[in-house]
């Protein structure tokens, strides 16, 4: 076995979150974000080996209940590390983002918010990294928890609605995905030899009636937490009803599990029956487009607005997905990491305008800019991140999926573009509603003289500085995630369509 540092890294921020629910006094704050800024330090080693020894050297494996063949296993492909590297980085920007707030509304102390960021963070990395099935759905469970308590704890005045809804829909999802993970033993156990292992799993024969079934109940979770429309309905609830820090962990996060899921699961373990499914997911992913967008654009709620736009964007990544190209999975798996970055500055930056103003309600904002022209700056490019413009690396993602689309399915990506237009509706739409026109009664007596502060700066630059850089220069993210797609090609046994030339036979 090599040296555990995938298990080291999930055990630290919980063992972490852990220590914070000692009677600490005073310093819980600064404990927490020790232990999150230790955990990114730690990540980024991780990548380290990873970069000079290939994912072998991060491989964990050892027994752990023999009788039913399931292991504590561990490992990392470049989706995997992309996805590990997005919650060790927003993990302490979420702390520092939250540094006061739970303190004005909260139920419990500031050190449960941060002891429970920590748990979910090291739950949220296990996820990532599990090449155990039951290992992978008990830590997908296990998530729940934290993020159950996040909501109800610190949440707004619908906030025991919104968890309790969020909590019944992912454990809908996961109580079929269990029926799932029991018929994958009793398939393994009648080939000879039980086992949870994704290795071994790949290589029996799905291609039947109970590999479709089997697949079906690990999907309807993943559509669940991804969320795409019709199981979409309790993420603008939850969003809504969350303190910021909250749903950036939830939708930039969390939620991502949904789409990493389908990927790693789905087509790798079941790539017969992925194909039989993909004419169905593609127009899901299709109506979960232009529904997102059309539900941001007529949302009057800045957070429920947020959470509109991410369901748009998921319907993205799971086209990408079904399309069933390099580029397209490519390109979802980059859009997985560019979307937790930009959801984080959308809902953290709007966090910001709540904070001052006590409402989240767009008709009570306009004209805003006047006063806070750095607050004005930050809002006008994090949704500019959101709808995809050039030079901000959610704009590479989003063409990448389209393009790679284009190559099999032209059809769904020009249906698909017509997102792309709504998107800048909505996003422009909501930066003139708050930041020009009319000075509101709320901009001249909340917002004079309160521009971003330090603190807060701190916590917007790195974000913005991700899209920027991996706008402009994309290509080590692209290049991490490329091996991912390529696997993923190989397992579902389809080709890249030949590129065509007019003119050319």
């Amino acid at each position: 076995m090599t040296f555990p540092w995938l298990t080291i890294l999930g055990l630290l921020p919980i063992a972490g979150g852990l220590a914070l629910f000692l009677p600490v006094k005073g310093a819980g704050r600064w404990l927490g974000m020790f232990f999150a800024l230790l955990t990114a330090l730690l990540g980024f080693t991780v990548a380290g080996v990873y970069s000079a020894s290939g994912a072998a050297a991060l491989d964990v494996k050892a027994s752990w209940i023999t009788s039913i063949g399931t292991y504590w296993a561990l490992g990392a492909d470049g989706m995997g590390l992309a996805m590990v590297l997005m919650t060790v980085v927003l993990t302490p920007l979420v702390l520092l983002a939250e540094w006061k707030l739970p303190l004005e509304g909260g139920k419990w102390s500031p050190e449960a918010f941060v002891a429970l960021v920590l748990i979910l963070e090291g739950l949220s990395i296990f996820v990532f990294t599990a090449n155990d099935v039951l290992l992978f759905y008990l830590f997908f469970e296990a998530t729940l928890v934290p993020m159950y308590f996040l909501i109800v704890g610190f949440g707004g005045a619908r906030r025991s609605y919104a968890a309790l809804k969020f909590l019944l829909f992912s454990l809908a999802g996961g109580l079929i995905m269990l029926a799932s993970v029991i018929g994958l033993y009793a398939v393994s156990a009648k080939s000879g030899a039980p086992s949870y292992l994704i290795s071994d799993l790949a290589k029996l024969d799905f291609n039947n009636d109970l590999g479709r079934l089997l697949m079906i109940g690990f999907l309807i979770a993943f559509v669940i937490k991804a969320p795409m429309v019709p199981v979409h309905t309790w993420l603008p609830d939850a969003a809504e009803h969350s303190t910021p820090g909250t749903a950036t962990m939830l939708v930039g996060i969390l939620d991502k599990i949904g789409t990493f899921g389908m990927i790693k699961f789905c087509l790798g373990i079941f790539p017969d029956a992925s194909r039989w499914v993909a004419p169905v997911m593609l127009v899901l992913a299709l109506i979960s487009i232009l529904y997102g967008a059309l539900g941001a654009i007529g949302s009057r709620n800045l957070m429920r607005l947020v959470a509109y736009t991410s369901v748009s964007h998921f319907g993205f990544m799971v086209l990408g997905i079904y399309a069933f190209t390099t580029q397209s999975i490519s390109g979802t798996v980059f859009y997985m990491l560019n979307h937790g970055f930009s959801t984080a500055a959308l809902f953290l930056v709007v966090g910001y305008l709540i904070k001052r103003s006590g409402t989240a309600d767009i008709a009570a904002f306009g004209g805003v800019q006047k006063y806070v022209p750095v607050f004005s700056g930050v809002f006008l490019l994090a949704w500019l991140s959101a709808l995809g413009l050039p030079g901000l690396s959610s704009f590479v993602s989003e063409f990448m999926v389209l393009a790679g689309t284009f190559a099999r399915e032209p059809w769904y990506a020009a249906i698909a573009a017509v997102g792309v237009i709504l998107s800048a509706v909505y996003s422009l739409r909501a930066y003139r509603a708050v930041m020009t026109g009319p000075v509101s009664d709320t901009a001249a007596s909340e917002f004079r003289g309160r521009d971003l502060n330090l603190l807060e700066k701190a916590v917007m630059v790195p974000i913005l500085g991700v899209l920027l850089f991996l706008g402009f220069y994309p290509q080590p993210a692209v290049k991490l995630v490329e091996p991912t797609a390529t696997a993923a090609m190989q397992r579902l046994a389809v080709a890249d369509p030949a590129p065509v030339v007019e003119g050319v036979k």
